[in-house]
């Protein structure tokens, strides 16, 4: 009943003013479902509207011709599917597409989607800047403002669709999505679970969990909840094998040591129907964390967890003294992991002529932490 009277609320106020509507952009199915419900409606409307607006890429009721007109005219007044502003896109040499997208008026985050032969993957952001200040990234050092919202994230995957012109029942031009944009997705977990959920729901995207990937820097509160309630694929950005290194880089090791952060990847591979493993993030910076014992630290840390490592040359941006490991350093240091029995690739670097390769994605951040003022300004080619 309550969720009833708030929806009179804003039946009655939402010709006044749209803000005050109910965003539809950003349901998953069980909030859809609730929605309609509270309207007087079927569950199922939410099927149908979800296939609307996520595999169609339409914002407008009106356009939404399987609903009555009577059906229509009550979302009109409710309801609205908001979607952000592209403030700008670029297209690199390599085909990879960055774009620039304002979420209120002081702050916009970007989107990366990244062709391959055999899938497309789009990088997603979850916050706008981050908190963790890990030293090697530059969003990182752009400061800290808010958590995005629901909407705000799966807008990405909504853009990125209409704008790669995807279309119901023809091939994926987005086959994978990874939460490795801007932020710490664990750190904004009541807004990225229902995204997840969005990217997985047949009458939405439809993407299997294996296609979805969360990556964090070692939340483990967020880790162990995973598997209940989203259950997708997990990525650590590990970057060094032992606490002091790892203290220094990802500065959140100091309240998540290995000692924590290790049994609870454990954890996350145990247990359930499907085989899981857990993919290692590992930025190779030059004379930092590159060296053989480092290798051999990193083999016995991660000794029987099921994982692939996935090391990552360094990407460099404006005004960090860190510099890009060697390829010599670097097949040393594959080889020695090989050695020890772990699955390791080594990531071709993508998007780095657009800034926006692994680490190099900044946005433009107003920042609450006053850590820095500094604003990174986005300019290049325009894909028109």
């Amino acid at each position: 009943m309550a969720e009833t009277n708030v929806t009179k609320d804003v039946a009655v106020n939402s010709q006044q003013d749209p803000s005050q509507k109910i965003d539809l952009l950003g349901m998953d199915r069980q909030a859809m479902e609730a929605f309609f419900a509270s309207i007087g409606e079927k569950p199922f409307r939410a099927g149908q509207v979800m296939k609307w607006i996520h595999q169609f890429g339409v914002s407008d009721f009106e356009e939404m011709t399987n609903l009555s007109k009577a059906l229509r005219e009550k979302l009109l007044k409710l309801a609205q599917v908001r979607t952000p502003k592209i403030v700008a896109e670029q297209l690199s040499e390599d085909g990879t597409i960055k774009w620039l997208l304002e979420v209120d008026n002081h702050n916009s985050v970007e989107a990366v989607f990244i062709p391959e032969k055999n899938r497309g993957t789009l990088c997603i952001s979850s916050q706008v800047g981050c908190a963790l200040e890990c030293s090697f990234c530059s969003t990182g050092q752009q400061g800290f403002n808010r958590n995005l919202e629901n909407w705000e994230i799966i807008a990405q995957m909504w853009v990125a669709n209409k704008a790669l012109g995807c279309k119901p029942k023809e091939e994926r031009r987005i086959s994978n999505v990874v939460f490795m944009g801007m932020g710490e997705p664990l750190l904004n977990v009541t807004h990225t679970f229902p995204a997840a959920r969005i990217l997985m729901d047949d009458f939405a995207y439809g993407l299997s969990k294996r296609r979805v990937t969360i990556s964090t820097a070692g939340v483990v509160p967020a880790i162990d909840k995973i598997k209940e309630e989203v259950d997708v694929s997990l990525a650590i950005s590990l970057h060094a094998p032992n606490n002091p290194l790892r203290d220094i880089l990802v500065p959140i090791n100091q309240k998540y040591p290995l000692e924590v952060l290790m049994p609870s990847l454990h954890r996350y591979v145990e247990g359930g129907h499907s085989k899981k493993h857990v993919t290692v993030e590992y930025v190779m910076l030059d004379k930092v964390n590159d060296r053989t014992e480092h290798a051999e630290q990193l083999v016995a840390l991660l000794g029987d967890l099921p994982c692939k490592v996935n090391l990552i040359p360094f990407n460099p941006f404006p005004n960090t003294d860190y510099k890009r490991s060697s390829n010599n350093a670097i097949h040393r240091f594959r080889a020695i992991l090989e050695e020890g029995g772990l699955n390791v690739t080594v990531r071709k670097t993508r998007g780095e002529d657009i800034d926006a390769a692994c680490g190099q994605l900044a946005g433009k951040v107003s920042d609450r932490t006053k850590r820095t003022l500094h604003r990174v300004e986005f300019s290049g080619k325009s894909l028109n």
